[in-house]
């Protein structure tokens, strides 16, 4: 099964993109040669051409622009879009069914930050803040037409420092393991507009502090067969398990594989093409290049598989096709340098939402909403007043109770993380799936 991989790169310019000269294997999308990707572009000096400005961020009920587009029928396209011949002719320029496809897969991964438990506080730091029942609706992606049918844990099986541990959190959550994505399919009717039933695997980035700890083991070790090798720290987040754990009894990798092989035999059962498209950010990147991987060799009866890979210039794994996203391209972006804002996912959304081709610049009919670039960043220009780092979970927390005190409220049953989550009674089994109707719009 031929693996077919989108790498988008991230940087402040096209100069520095262009700059390939450390031996790095990548697959630039032409050599970028106009002077003008070369000069400072000042964002005041973009202002009258701004499609948006301050104005357009206050509400005004039916008179607001919708952020998205109509979404074609592409059943009849879908494997070209998918990378069939690694994206030729459609990025540059974009081709519009692309970009829509890139930014449906881009939000699918930028919801395990959005769910994401960080408070160091809370009893359950580390876990989705939802039930994979309602994650869509909570995160506003319902449009996309999928549902999350399983939730990935993974463990970093490393000593870090004392002062780096996770809290003793009792029994209802763990101190071994951390969320680290899901995985979704595509209902009826987006099935029958992409021409295929898909399976999607979202794959998080690090967050949590062991994390950064085995990001930072460089070492390579063997996978597989015919040389290929991979970081020991992306290597260990994947594979870890332990049967003293609640939630990695089987590792990441064996979470995925179990359930796209699933999902895979319930929908070829029913004579259904079916496609997998892994996506992930930074670490998260790794990752799903190696549940691919894993895909490719032992699922053949999987019609197609693609990856989409999201990555600042400089940093992860770098195969495949690559898209680059010039930040100064954007007269909504700031030009100071912000190396977290740079890694931001939000703003390689923003950017390709905004890109056309490599010598034009950011389209003026872009609609994805601006404001989501200062979601976790300081990155867009003062004259819009959009609040940086506005995306927080309101006081911090707590709630105000009917004893007029300020608490940590408990979650609902259904919102606790539970290691037998994975009921058959709600899973989608051949047995109850069509019983049930799971897979309706």
């Amino acid at each position: 099964m031929k693996k077919h991989h989108l790498h988008m790169t991230c940087a402040s310019s096209f100069k520095q993109l262009s700059g390939i000269g450390d031996g790095r294997v990548v697959a630039p999308i032409q050599q970028l040669q106009s002077e003008k990707a070369k000069k400072h572009v000042s964002p005041l000096g973009n202002l009258m051409r701004l499609t948006y400005t301050a104005s357009d961020f206050i509400d005004r009920g039916d008179h607001m622009t919708p952020t998205r587009s109509p979404r074609e029928n592409i059943s009849t396209k879908w494997r070209e879009i998918h990378g069939q011949f690694n994206w030729e002719n459609l990025l540059d320029p974009i081709h519009p069914w692309l970009r829509r496809e890139i930014v449906k897969y881009g939000e699918f991964e930028q919801a395990t930050y959005d769910a994401f438990d960080y408070d160091s506080f809370s009893d359950f730091c580390g876990s989705c803040r939802y039930n994979r029942h309602n994650l869509f609706d909570e995160l506003h992606l319902t449009k996309h037409g999928y549902k999350v049918t399983k939730y990935i844990y993974a463990m970093t099986n490393i000593d870090v420092p004392s002062w780096f541990e996770r809290p003793n959190t009792g029994e209802t959550w763990s101190k071994d393991s951390n969320w680290m994505g899901y995985v979704a399919v595509s209902c009826d009717k987006e099935s029958q507009r992409i021409g295929r039933r898909d399976i999607a695997g979202a794959w998080r980035g690090t967050v949590a502090p062991s994390e950064w700890f085995s990001d930072m083991k460089a070492s390579l070790e063997q996978i597989g067969e015919g040389g290929v090798k991979v970081e020991s720290g992306f290597h260990s987040i994947y594979t870890s398990k332990s049967e003293s754990t609640r939630y990695n009894k089987l590792s990441a990798s064996e979470q995925v594989m179990e359930e796209v092989k699933r999902l895979l035999e319930f929908f070829k059962g029913s004579g259904e093409e079916v496609s997998l498209t892994v996506t992930g950010h930074s670490l998260g990147g790794a990752l799903a290049l190696l549940s691919a991987y894993d895909a490719a060799s032992s699922l053949p009866d999987l019609d197609h598989i693609s990856v989409i890979h999201l990555v600042r210039q400089g940093l992860g794994t770098h195969v495949g096709t690559e898209l680059k996203l010039d930040m100064s391209l954007s007269p909504y972006l700031k030009r100071e340098f912000d190396l977290l804002g740079f890694h931001n996912l939000e703003v390689y959304l923003h950017l390709t939402d905004g890109f056309h081709d490599t010598q034009s610049k950011f389209r003026w009919n872009a609609r994805r909403d601006v404001a989501l670039a200062n979601k976790f960043s300081d990155m867009l220009i003062e004259e819009l007043r959009i609040p940086e780092n506005w995306f927080q979970v309101p006081n911090k927390g707590l709630v105000f109770n009917r004893h007029d005190r300020w608490v940590k409220p408990f979650r609902d049953q259904e919102d606790i993380p539970s290691p037998f989550g994975e009921a058959p009674s709600h899973a989608f089994t051949a047995k109850n799936m069509l019983a049930h109707n799971k897979l309706q719009v």
